[in-house]
């Protein structure tokens, strides 16, 4: 007993453990709430454009800044921001389909982020945990950052849970009540952005959009109830959080890897339980 104690407790008796927890957490908090709307209105490749679009800003952040990284945060943020608002734009004043947009988007801001980082002598050491995440050195700073954010998208969706619901569910309803639909279609794009950014250094841009849907895809499984949604989907972020970085000490792999296999591994457990669930439901004799 006492061994298993102390293999529980041993990963996080290091200040860097603790601080990738509560990294995790939040990014996964984040992520579970945005990542309801997301499954719910179909905008997984909108997620996956974005988390690709900020690229070219980090980029550019990193050629100004001189190679600083502090300053990366802010530079991602403001492309995602600027890229969830130009799709949205594009998308309604052109007769091109939103997933074409969204294609012409995530490709060409794409290449340009790797067309800038080429430049770069050392690109491949300072900047390969854009694409894959590195929660183990998440700093102070870095942390403070992520919980402001992190609590800001909390509270919007806090406060405009009833817009949200509505536009997403009823755009007919929403334009009866007279919403301004495009204002909050606007703010929910802005509000995946910041998420997206959030969780950046936790899973990277690679692998961004698993714990943006799979942990939601999860929670959809079981529930069809929206905040029921996305308490299972937290729920799931965080014990995910939890057995990854535990895999990621004593198997050395990658933490944002680790984590993104075990919510991919609670999604293919839950989609197996509840198909078996509903196949002996079908056959249950009726009485």
């Amino acid at each position: 007993m006492h061994e298993l104690i102390h293999w529980l407790l041993e990963p996080f008796q290091y200040t860097f453990m603790l601080r990738a927890l509560a990294a995790v957490w939040i990014a996964g908090c984040a992520c579970s709430v945005i990542g309801a709307y997301v499954v719910l209105r179909g905008m997984a490749f909108l997620g996956d454009a974005l988390a690709h679009a900020i690229l070219p800003g980090i980029a550019v952040g990193y050629l100004v800044s001189g190679g600083l990284t502090s300053g990366l945060f802010w530079w991602g943020m403001g492309t995602a921001i600027a890229a969830s608002l130009g799709i949205g734009t594009v998308s309604r004043k052109s007769r091109l389909k939103k997933d074409t947009t969204i294609g012409i988007f995530l490709a060409g801001l794409f290449a340009l982020g790797i067309a800038l980082i080429s430049t770069l002598r050392d690109y491949a050491v300072d900047l390969s945990h854009l694409l894959f995440g590195n929660v183990l050195s998440v700093s102070g700073y870095d942390l403070g950052l992520m919980a402001g954010f992190g609590l800001l998208v909390l509270v919007a969706v806090g406060l405009f849970y009833k817009e949200f619901l509505i536009i997403s569910f009823d755009p007919v309803l929403a334009r009866t009540l007279r919403l301004p639909v495009r204002v909050l279609e606007s703010a929910l794009l802005i509000l995946l952005a910041i998420t997206i950014v959030v969780s950046l250094q936790a899973v990277g841009i690679a692998l961004m959009l698993a714990l943006l849907v799979t942990p939601a895809a999860t929670a959809y499984l079981v529930t069809r109830r929206l905040p029921a949604m996305m308490a299972v989907a937290c729920l799931s972020t965080t014990l995910s959080g939890i057995l990854g970085l535990y895999l990621s000490f004593y198997a050395s792999v990658a933490a944002g890897p680790a984590v993104v296999l075990v919510c991919t591994m609670f999604f293919i457990i839950t989609y197996l339980a509840t198909s078996l669930r509903r196949r002996r439901t079908e056959s249950a004799p009726v009485p």
